[in-house]
């Protein structure tokens, strides 16, 4: 039988579940995020192990964290958003963006689609663009970033008001439609490469209450049997957090609707948090008769998560992109 050691064991120097090209597979260098983020150095302290870090159940330490790595790393100058509002984690985001340039790659013989040429749809872009801010840095594509709340898209674009050279290249579109995820937004004659989206994977206020006391629990914060009230250290609330059905029904309908639109974007992608999503979700691909689809495996720390990816292209259509983007 497998035993827990009740000695702390000294944490590994690189994060080799993040994908190869992730900036942040090293430990944080917090002398040189302070150093970038002045801010930064209130919240940064000794923790068990002897090391520099931050009390990752504390908002306010997550949020400056990550205005200086996005500082540090992708040039983002000024970042900031409403409180209670969705404040991601950097390193996983980042990942999803580099595991869909490997999708692009495969199919363009292997070759990273960089630049400006490659356009993506980000669906339900949130307060915090960090997708499109992340994806631009890296690999200088453009996006459309769309967003059902009115608040979100308008501290979206005051962050990208501040970064001018972000603003140019990212074009943000509000839906006003509660359960459509392209109509509405697709202009006649438009077409993206890739569509991402992070969809809310809980089902109700109270399955995700939960999640955030296990969360809690996980970062030592509470005992189990406490009545206190965890704080969301990466925040969020409503449609960020959970929605009727949780994951599975949101990815279900997005993919129903992509069918509708099979020529608009070459490869469709969502993130899907819980492994039993999947048997749902590979239904309703089946349904709407894709011609090819992927799961792509995703971990970060103990988290496991993964992508799943689907095109209405058929080999004659593939082969259009390929010479398109490769010019051969």
């Amino acid at each position: 039988m497998h035993k827990k050691s009740s000695t702390p064991r000294q944490p590994a120097t690189e994060k080799t579940s993040l994908h190869p090209r992730n900036a942040h597979r090293s430990r944080y260098d917090f002398t040189a995020l302070i150093a970038t983020s002045p801010e930064l150095a209130s919240f940064v302290a000794k923790n068990a192990y002897g090391d520099e870090s931050i009390d990752f159940a504390a908002p306010a330490a997550v949020k400056a964290l990550n205005r200086a790595l996005l500082q540090q790393f992708y040039g983002v100058q000024e970042w900031d958003i409403p409180p209670d509002y969705l404040c991601p984690p950097i390193p996983g985001r980042a990942d999803y963006l580099h595991y869909l340039a490997d999708l692009l790659a495969d199919s363009a013989g292997g070759s990273i689609q960089r630049g400006a040429e490659i356009r993506v749809l980000d669906i339900g872009v949130g307060a915090n663009a960090i997708y499109p801010l992340i994806g631009h840095a890296a690999y200088g594509w453009q996006f459309v970033g769309t967003e059902i709340d009115p608040i979100a898209l308008t501290n979206a674009a005051r962050i990208l008001a501040a970064n001018p050279a972000f603003e140019q290249a990212i074009e943000l579109r509000q839906q006003h439609q509660s359960q459509r995820f392209f109509e509405g937004i697709i202009q006649a004659g438009e077409w993206f490469d890739l569509c991402l989206c992070n969809p809310p994977f809980h089902a109700s206020l109270a399955e995700a209450t939960v999640g955030s006391k296990r969360k809690w629990q996980n970062l030592g914060k509470a005992n189990a049997g406490s009545k206190q009230q965890p704080v969301l250290n990466f925040g969020g609330h409503g449609g960020e957090l959970w929605c009727d059905g949780g994951e599975e029904a949101f990815i279900g309908r997005m993919i129903e609707e992509s069918a509708a639109f099979p020529t608009a974007c070459f490869w469709f992608t969502s993130l899907v948090s819980k492994a039993t999503s999947l048997p749902g979700i590979y239904r309703a691909l089946e349904t709407v008769g894709v011609q090819a689809s992927h799961t792509i495996e995703m971990a970060q720390g103990q988290k496991q998560s993964r992508i799943v990816a689907w095109t209405f292209y058929d080999g004659r259509q593939q082969n259009a992109w390929r010479k398109m983007r490769l010019g051969k």
